[in-house]
């Protein structure tokens, strides 16, 4: 019991990333750096998800056709995972748009928004403010 109570100590980490798309799998590594050792492969597949949907967000819409960084913290608090993504691109609140009707047929639903839907599926809370010119993208997830 000991060493799950030392795995899950505060441990906040914070790091730049240059939003492009060959950065995924560090900001994954990096993610995963904050999760207890014995984190269930399943739970941590849902939380690449929502980590992937919103930084290819960044790198594909952010910055519109030049390329910017993404600033990424994360820390396991009192059971809980909290990632926050910061960007200077376009403002941009994902939370705004309508959720899709997954009743329809994926011909008939409108193209986007299904990955913002997954990730508020997924963590516990979503949460998005702009703030001194940045983007502040807030996701949750009870461990």
């Amino acid at each position: 019991m000991e060493n799950a109570k030392s795995d899950m100590q505060e441990r906040l980490l914070k790091k730049v990333f240059l939003a492009c798309d060959e950065n995924m799998e560090k900001v994954n590594d990096f993610v995963h750096s904050v999760l207890p050792s014995d984190y269930p492969e399943c739970e941590k597949y849902k939380i690449d998800v929502a980590v992937e949907e919103i930084f290819v967000n960044i790198a594909h819409y952010a910055y519109g056709e030049n390329q910017g960084d993404a600033e990424i913290s994360a820390i396991v608090s009192d059971g809980v995972l909290r990632i926050v993504f910061s960007d200077s691109g376009t403002p941009f609140n994902p939370l705004e748009r309508e959720d899709p009707d997954i009743t329809l047929s994926a011909e008939e639903r409108e193209i986007g928004g299904l990955g913002i839907f997954l990730t508020k599926k997924f963590m516990t809370s979503v949460d998005y403010e702009y703030k001194d010119g940045r983007n502040i993208l807030a996701i949750t997830k009870k461990l």
